[in-house]
């Protein structure tokens, strides 16, 4: 495990956007204030907890589509607390070979490392403690494990979101970009993002006790969304709302839940 020996204090008087998800999968690793956060949302948007568990499948589906076309490397920022099948089970049940680092800025996916570090004899799993908008830092440890020259996959799933646009502050499009920039030829970007677009009122009232909890949130349109795939080459179906993104079964009976307000694509680097 690389970063940081010490670790960090977990403040449990805010929620974070990690352990809110948490507790929408159905997972323990939550607090008072988190579970407060996650009813309060739901009670606006019904689709909450729709969406955190058509997210993961997404992120399943979109890593096997990678590896099947010869990923064998990935950088899965903004991972959350570990909820199996992680990201490395399902590319080393691909590939067995393949090496997975996992990035997050929560303490509490720190105290879960090692849960996150059983995977293949023949691959590799490691974690970085370290925040997105920490890019050099990021990126040269992950480097530790991943080798940046040869193509890797970026997973950016349920993560932009939660950073603005302003370019004096996160700047998430130019920020997601300088990742891009950073990885080879023939490297994959996999994103979702939440949106305005399917469900405007629920959406904008979530918004809204994301933001008075002091956890900033920003839906996008699709617009947006396809700015982040800016240079790249999308695979189909481009982008699209998550539940339709080549969906199993397990999704195309999702869809008949009702409407998951989040885009997702995946595209290749040339």
């Amino acid at each position: 495990m690389t970063g940081s020996d010490a670790a960090p204090r977990i403040d449990t008087s805010r929620p974070h956007p990690a352990r809110v998800y948490d507790w929408w999968l159905g997972g323990k690793d939550n607090y008072p204030v988190d579970e407060e956060l996650a009813r309060r949302i739901l009670a606006l948007d019904s689709t909450a907890v729709r969406g955190a568990r058509a997210n993961r499948r997404f992120m399943h589906r979109a890593v096997r589509t990678v590896a099947d076309a010869g990923i064998r490397q990935f950088l899965d920022i903004g991972t959350g607390i570990p909820t199996e099948p992680n990201l490395h089970q399902v590319a080393q049940g691909v590939a067995a070979e393949s090496r997975v680092v996992y990035a997050d800025n929560d303490p509490i996916v720190l105290r879960h490392a090692q849960a996150l570090l059983h995977g293949s004899a023949e691959g590799s799993t490691d974690y970085v403690h370290a925040d997105v908008r920490e890019i050099d830092t990021l990126l040269a440890r992950a480097a530790e494990t991943l080798d940046l020259t040869r193509p890797v996959a970026l997973s950016l799933v349920a993560l932009t979101h939660y950073l603005g646009d302003e370019p004096d502050g996160d700047d998430i499009h130019g920020l997601v970009g300088k990742y891009v920039a950073a990885l080879a030829p023939g490297s994959y970007l996999i994103l979702s993002q939440v949106t305005p677009d399917l469900n405007p009122e629920a959406i904008a009232k979530a918004a809204a006790a994301f933001q008075g909890s002091g956890t900033p949130f920003y839906p996008r349109p699709i617009t947006e969304v396809y700015r982040f795939f800016e240079g790249l080459e999308l695979l189909g179906p481009g982008v699209i709302p998550v539940t339709g993104w080549r969906p199993e079964a397990e999704d195309v009976a999702a869809q008949a839940e009702g409407v998951v307000p989040v885009y997702a694509g995946v595209a290749r680097k040339n």
